[in-house]
């Protein structure tokens, strides 16, 4: 009955929802089993005090999933989580966003709601559904183009960039351990749009 606290991998469901695999052998997983109410923290992982960085608190509660979409997301951003995805003790989690607390640094404090933080999908049917073929198609055809995306358009160093998840808000790029944000110029609810974009 006492807070505890696990350190776990998230990805993220096409409106930004958390998503994880965890096993019910687990003790985060069997307290969650009991009482659905979580928090996520995120930080922004960067050299020197971690306290002078940026991190959020993500509240909210978490159920079980059976989607493919959250077990294919999970995995393009996790993908050695595969071996452990078909083990019968691991589930796929969604975490519904209730809000968030966000540090950007000393006294920068801000709360946010769920809807200041997810993205809305509304009319973006048509993107959603296309997203395994258009990240298939952008690390077949287009990698040059993923790698340049992330050095150019984002700053970041050389490496094998690869297309990971897109939405109406924009393209996620991951090399390794990092993952970039390409945000859209504008919003974006059709696979040709997104061509275009």
């Amino acid at each position: 009955g006492d807070p505890y606290c696990s350190l776990v991998n998230v990805a993220t469901a096409a409106d930004g929802s958390p998503l994880l695999l965890i096993s019910r052998l687990a003790v985060h997983t069997r307290n969650i089993l009991a009482d659905a109410r979580v928090s996520l923290m995120l930080d922004e992982r960067k050299e020197g005090d971690p306290l002078q960085g940026a991190r959020v608190m993500l509240t909210g509660a978490v159920a079980k999933t059976e989607s493919a979409d959250a077990r294919r997301r999970y995995l393009a951003y996790q993908p050695e989580a595969e071996m452990f995805a078909g083990f019968g003790d691991f589930a796929f989690y969604a975490v519904k966003l209730k809000g968030a607390h966000l540090v950007a640094g000393f006294g920068r404090i801000v709360g946010l709601t769920a809807t200041d933080l997810l993205t809305d999908l509304t009319g973006a049917d048509a993107l959603v559904a296309a997203e395994p073929e258009v990240i298939e198609h952008m690390n077949a055809d287009h990698a040059e183009t993923c790698r340049l995306y992330a050095r150019k358009l984002l700053g970041a160093p050389d490496g094998d960039w690869r297309c990971v998840g897109c939405d109406p808000e924009g393209l996620d790029l991951q090399h390794a351990r990092t993952g970039l944000r390409l945000p859209f110029r504008q919003r974006v609810t059709q696979p040709g749009t997104l061509r275009a974009v």
